[in-house]
């Protein structure tokens, strides 16, 4: 079973929408978190992550980065390494 991925996302964020394209594509079934307005949720990131931007992804519980994260281990073929349960 594959190990579930959440990504927190604002509704006005590009990279946001280039991560989700790239999971739909190589068809990774993802949980979209939109923390727009969420300032509780945001800081909980921050402190998650010790990053503020958007896209934060994360595979099972780790978190893996935002959008350029997610191309490199698409592009060295972790990705699906990652995913495995």
């Amino acid at each position: 079973m594959a190990k579930a991925v959440k990504i927190y996302t604002t509704y006005y964020c590009g990279y946001c929408r280039m991560a989700k394209q790239l999971l739909e594509s190589r068809k990774v079934a993802f949980e979209e978190i939109d923390v727009s307005d969420d300032d509780a949720t945001r800081e909980w990131l921050v402190t998650a992550t010790g990053r503020r931007t958007v896209p934060q992804i994360f595979i099972g519980e780790e978190p893996i980065g935002g959008y350029e994260e997610l191309v490199a281990l698409d592009r060295s073929g972790r990705l699906a390494t990652h995913l495995e349960g």
